[in-house]
């Protein structure tokens, strides 16, 4: 793992409307991914800098298992590229989808099994200003870290920070909850997951992709684009695994071109 710049974010208590949120334990993420996806949402990512901090609210997320699950990048097994997603939990799982974008992950589930949760999109509700000499380009706040790849880049993710501790206090991030953070079941919606192809697509089969109602900061389902030759670049194939536990790819690994990093092919990254 390379050293990210950066203050701890333990050292990071004042600015923050509401204070630091307390991390998340490691016993709460120990559990089934489908589990741990739906309370993450609600839940403060920070990022902490010279600058200042980045507090991400948590609004979408995709889950991701690991062998049985066809969207996993770990679903033919352990690689050097997807070790850290057998744990322990708690750790960042960054990859680069494409060659363009980073998707970061929370690595979850039982020490020594494969499943991690893909952040997919959040409100910035601190550090807008930093957030938006990341992301010049964003039209809106809601945009801000509204898709995998903006998240990453409001956030200051990238692949110096695949396999940081996000509970420690010891990283420049932090995953947390403050008090009220916790959700109505009622306001989480499920579907498949975006951009997902082949068995680790199916909404049926797998609706792993969460998201909290409402939320302007939530962003577009695309279904995956026609595949023709070969690539890996997800934490699956698809997520973190064949496509995900991550974003792009899939199950085949097999695609006709990169969509755009977030929403419909065709959408820029603004």
């Amino acid at each position: 793992m390379t050293e990210h710049p950066g203050p701890l974010v333990g050292g990071v208590t004042g600015g923050l409307p509401g204070g630091l949120p307390a991390p998340l334990t490691r016993a709460a993420l120990a559990r089934p991914v489908l589990d741990v996806a739906a309370d993450l949402l609600g839940c403060h990512v920070v990022h902490a800098t010279p600058d200042g901090a980045v507090v991400v609210r948590l609004t979408e997320v995709e889950a991701y298992a690991g062998p049985g699950d066809p969207g996993s990048h770990a679903a033919r097994g352990r690689t050097p590229r997807t070790a850290v997603m057998f744990g322990p939990p708690g750790h960042l799982y960054v990859y680069r989808s494409y060659g363009l974008h980073w998707c970061a992950n929370v690595v979850c589930g039982p020490d020594g099994t494969a499943s991690a949760v893909l952040l997919r999109g959040g409100e910035v509700v601190a550090g807008g200003a930093l957030a938006r000499a990341r992301r010049p380009t964003a039209r809106q706040d809601r945009d801000l870290a509204r898709g995998p790849a903006r998240l990453t880049v409001a956030l200051g993710l990238d692949g110096a920070s695949d396999g940081h501790d996000l509970l420690s206090g010891a990283s420049p991030w932090l995953l947390g909850r403050r008090r009220g953070d916790e959700v109505h079941p009622g306001r989480v919606r499920r579907g498949p997951r975006t951009g997902v192809s082949g068995e680790g697509g199916d909404g049926t089969r797998f609706p792993w992709r969460l998201h909290l109602d409402g939320e302007p900061s939530v962003s577009p389902y695309r279904r995956a684009a026609p595949r023709r030759s070969r690539g890996l670049d997800g934490p699956g194939l698809d997520g973190p695994g064949g496509g995900g536990a991550g974003d792009e790819g899939a199950a085949s690994g097999r695609l006709e071109r990169p969509p755009a990093p977030d929403g419909p092919p065709g959408r820029r990254l603004s």
